[in-house]
């Protein structure tokens, strides 16, 4: 793992947990910027373009909303308008917190352009969408991709798609993601982290669908410069995603492991530690008398041996002291000189 370079990117995954209502929204931002997030993620779609009227839900959503809706239905009362849009992000900038929206289509992509966004989310489900990651890649953002669902091939692709479109390599970070909600920890797979970024020599962060927030650590631990996490202001809401996202008190917490995490890896660099150094010398040990010395004796195991404190002869000393003659008289847990 290489030596982490900055703080981790900490996003609070709104999504379409407001239930289409700005006011929800605007609470999860509050959530989001007290708890000192780094930035708050939407989603920014347009129904006709994101679903066909017949299309099912998938299974996690069925669970958890009317059995009786479509997709569409579904997604059509959670789609936001461009004025939505439009309050939640100077409401975002009133809050300090960076909003960011994934985009699921050409037409979307063109809102958050218009919102002059500084980066665009492309989730796991839009990684072969051509046309979208073509203009997506025009616009100059920082990207960041979400790989769900995905095989080193298909993230080699959008990749390429990308850069021949226009954007720096640089500018894109890969999420490493489990699209379930929520997801198992047996199908987190975390160690796949390594070979995104060994396979593509790029930043890369996760996108965390787990109950709980353990493995967000795990992932930071991994070396994740990007973490991802839904909030909602009450699991028990109805929602494709409430389930599977973390309460105020929870997200909270998320945050300040995150930062204490951060504090706990270091430079990655083997040294003493300037608190550690004042405890040396009371926890290291060395060279005493066990037992009054006389001036010419030969230092022994029966009359030496080794103790705290360690401000004396260092033990690594040992073996080029026994057998010599004492040049003075020692008292009982003396320090030995030579």
């Amino acid at each position: 793992m290489k030596k982490r370079k900055k703080k981790v990117f900490i996003i609070a995954e709104a999504g379409c947990n407001h239930n289409g209502k700005i006011s929800i929204a605007k609470k999860l931002i509050d959530i989001a910027s007290k708890a000192k997030a780094d930035a708050i993620k939407f989603q920014t779609f347009n129904v006709d373009e994101l679903v066909t009227k017949n299309a099912p839900k998938a299974k996690y959503a069925l669970e958890h909303t009317e059995k009786f809706e479509t997709q569409y239905e579904m997604q059509k009362r959670l789609q936001l308008s461009f004025k939505d849009h439009v309050k939640l992000k100077v409401y975002c900038k009133k809050k300090k917190i960076e909003f960011i929206s994934s985009t699921f289509d050409i037409l979307s992509t063109e809102i958050l352009k218009k919102l002059q966004v500084r980066t665009i989310k492309i989730p796991s489900g839009e990684i072969n969408n051509l046309p979208n990651l073509k203009r997506i890649g025009s616009l100059g953002k920082k990207i960041i991709l979400s790989t769900g669902m995905s095989s080193i091939n298909d993230i080699r692709v959008a990749i390429k798609i990308l850069e021949k479109a226009g954007t720096n390599k640089k500018n894109i970070v890969l999420l490493h993601c489990t699209t379930d909600y929520p997801a198992k920890i047996g199908d987190v797979n975390l160690l796949a982290m390594n070979e995104i970024r060994n396979k593509f020599k790029m930043e890369v962060g996760y996108s965390d669908h787990t109950l709980g927030i353990d493995i967000s650590l795990a992932a930071v631990a991994l070396g994740a410069s990007v973490i991802e996490k839904h909030i909602t202001l009450d699991r028990k809401m109805k929602g494709p995603d409430h389930y599977a996202s973390l309460e105020e008190n929870e997200f909270n917490k998320l945050v300040k492991s995150i930062r204490n995490l951060e504090l706990a890896l270091g430079d990655g660099k083997k040294k003493p530690k300037k608190n550690e150094l004042k405890n040396l010398y009371a926890v290291r040990k060395s060279i005493k008398a066990r037992k009054n010395i006389e001036k010419g004796q030969l230092f022994s195991e029966n009359n030496l041996l080794v103790a705290r404190p360690g401000k004396g002869l260092s033990p690594l000393k040992w073996e080029e002291v026994i057998g010599r003659k004492a040049r003075k008289n020692f008292k009982i847990g003396q320090d030995i000189k030579l």
